[in-house]
């Protein structure tokens, strides 16, 4: 890269626009769509669609909401031509839906492309051609006369054309290509000529669409154009202005959002951003964004899935797991504070309520997402993700300090092992440090009986597989467990005690009732939790306590330690 860059490139100039509007304005309604993933998006493919990946795509388009679907570039191939007619021939375009092709602005082109659409109840044709300084100087060397003359020319054929077929309402779509790199005063001047050739009127309006062929500004200075021309258009009341932005700096949707509060009317774009170079407008985030603002964006999303699998076999290119709303993994968090904020929205979230938790913009479900992959744990993930999942997944709803205690068994896990730890594996990890321990002690039964106004309690135990039966009293089955566990030289106090109902389900079998039991021991001066499950609450508490002596480490009768 060079040290000066300013001696091979230059800012591009601001647009002289007193008193602009856009900044003050929002988006009240949705635009009118008009999809391009069959022309625009297709012509930027490795491998070009076939005839059945087109026609997969058109249905999913129409499926979706669109009612404005370029279809083909016809004079490019005979794939394209043939493909416009199918649709019309085979009866595949909904009575709603307006399919539109492109075509450059010259003659034989045009022929052909008017050829393809007879018999069409209504067809969109797109005309183009490019009006910058550089074109015009560099690639066709022709003045601004010539320029607006190419255009009109091609207006007027497209006219006569249509009205040798009656049968089909026709609407005239005009871009001026470069549009953000040419000179305002021109674009407005081929512009008015257009509309004026056309005999543009608010019942026949045309379609003035002002691209962004390259992006050579910030998006601001894209709304100031749209806005200098939606004030001096000619004709206005007879013209939809459209907006089709590429992403070359990788502002398109910003672009779009500013044009649209700049006065335009309509949106051309791809599903997920298809495009030349780095991609069209990414039309499902354009929708999505107006739906989390609670504009209903008049395009069907609600499963956001099956339009991604449909775009990635028909594109044969992959979605980011990343992007914007639909990748497999936007609706993800791996980090620790960012699960932790998710889960103490999801339990505030209320019925019926407006939208209001942390990190996630809109709902998953809205979008046919579950939220089973909302929280997923790696390296980089804390104590809030991991309650998450034990307790949307096995329904263990651990006390704060025990999440805390766990999180760190998790994370030694996952820096030893990399990668995302599922579910299945925290549960097991769980398992094995709280449920499974046999050692010094293992939990083999218990009776309870009542001595005077004291609680009773024989617990049969092995320690280091000898069996022992143990005697204790006390003011419950808890402390009476302990003070039978003294019979072995272990002391311990219960600094916290707390039991959850889990219903019969998953890894835990038939398990109804999951104690915590948080003990300290004088010993090693050491907290720790213990947790046992069972369909009986108190032989759950009584593992738990079992569970907290094995993980504490505790010292045993030398008699005890030998056997």
């Amino acid at each position: 890269m060079l040290q000066h860059p300013e001696t091979k490139y230059r800012p591009f100039p601001p647009i002289d626009l007193a008193e602009r509007q856009w900044p003050n304005r929002t988006i009240t309604r949705p635009p009118i769509w008009m999809s391009t993933d069959l022309r625009d998006g297709n012509q930027s493919l490795f491998e070009p669609m076939n005839g059945e990946r087109k026609m997969r795509m058109f249905r999913m388009l129409c499926e979706i909401g669109f009612k404005e679907i370029e279809v083909a570039f016809p004079s490019a191939s005979a794939t394209d031509f043939n493909f416009v007619r199918e649709l019309i021939e085979g009866g595949h375009i909904p009575e709603d839906v307006t399919i539109e092709v492109l075509t450059q602005a010259r003659e034989h082109l045009i022929r052909r492309t008017m050829e393809s659409l007879k018999g069409a109840r209504h067809a969109i044709v797109h005309v183009y051609n490019p009006i910058s300084k550089t074109f015009r100087d560099v690639v066709f060397g022709m003045s601004k006369a010539e320029v607006v003359d190419m255009a009109v020319s091609a207006v007027k054929l497209i006219k006569q054309l249509a009205a040798e077929q009656p049968e089909t309402q026709w609407v005239l779509e005009y871009s001026p290509e470069t549009f953000t790199a040419a000179e305002l005063d021109f674009s407005l001047e081929i512009c008015d000529a257009v509309t004026a050739a056309w005999g543009a009127t608010p019942h026949n309006k045309v379609i003035l669409n002002l691209p962004t062929t390259v992006e050579v500004a910030t998006p601001n200075v894209y709304a100031d154009q749209i806005e200098w021309m939606h004030r001096h258009l000619a004709r206005r009341d007879s013209v939809i202005l459209s907006l089709h932005t590429h992403n070359d700096r990788g502002t398109a949707v910003a672009s779009t959002e500013l044009a649209l509060m700049a006065g335009a009317d309509r949106v051309e774009g791809c599903l997920f951003g298809n495009g030349e170079r780095t991609g069209n407008v990414d039309i499902v985030t354009l929708a999505m964004n107006l739906y989390t603002q609670g504009i209903a964006p008049g395009l069907d999303f609600s499963d956001i899935n099956a339009v991604a699998r449909t775009v990635e076999y028909c594109n044969q290119l992959p979605i980011h797991p990343r992007h914007p709303y639909v990748g497999d993994l936007v609706f993800t968090a791996f980090s620790g504070s960012h699960q932790d904020a998710i889960r103490k929205g999801f339990a505030a979230q209320q019925p019926g309520a407006l939208w209001n938790v942390p990190y996630l913009p809109v709902d998953p479900k809205d979008v046919g997402r579950s939220y089973d992959s909302v929280i997923r744990v790696n390296s980089q993930s804390g104590k809030g993700g991991i309650a998450y999942l034990l307790e949307t997944e096995y329904g263990v709803v651990m006390p704060r300090r025990l999440q805390v205690e766990f999180s760190g068994v998790v994370q030694q896990h996952a820096d030893s092992h990399g990668g995302e730890i599922s579910a299945a594996e925290i549960w097991q990890l769980f398992a094995a440090t709280y449920l499974d321990t046999v050692e010094p002690v293992r939990y083999r039964e218990h009776h309870l009986f009542e001595h005077g106004a004291a609680q009773g309690i024989r617990l049969n135990v092995e320690i280091h597989g000898t069996s022992h039966l143990l005697v204790g009293e006390g003011n419950g089955p808890i402390d009476a467990a302990v003070h039978a566990l003294q019979g072995i030289g272990i002391k311990v106090q219960v600094r916290s005690y707390e039991e959850r109902s889990m219903g019969a389900s998953g890894e835990a079998g038939d398990a109804r009732a999951c104690a915590f039991m948080e003990i300290a021991s004088p010993e090693n001066n050491a907290d720790c939790y213990g947790v046992g499950l069972d369909a009986n609450i108190v032989t759950a508490s009584i593992r738990a306590l079992v569970s907290g002596v094995n993980r504490a480490g505790l010292s045993l009768r030398d008699g005890l330690r030998a056997a």
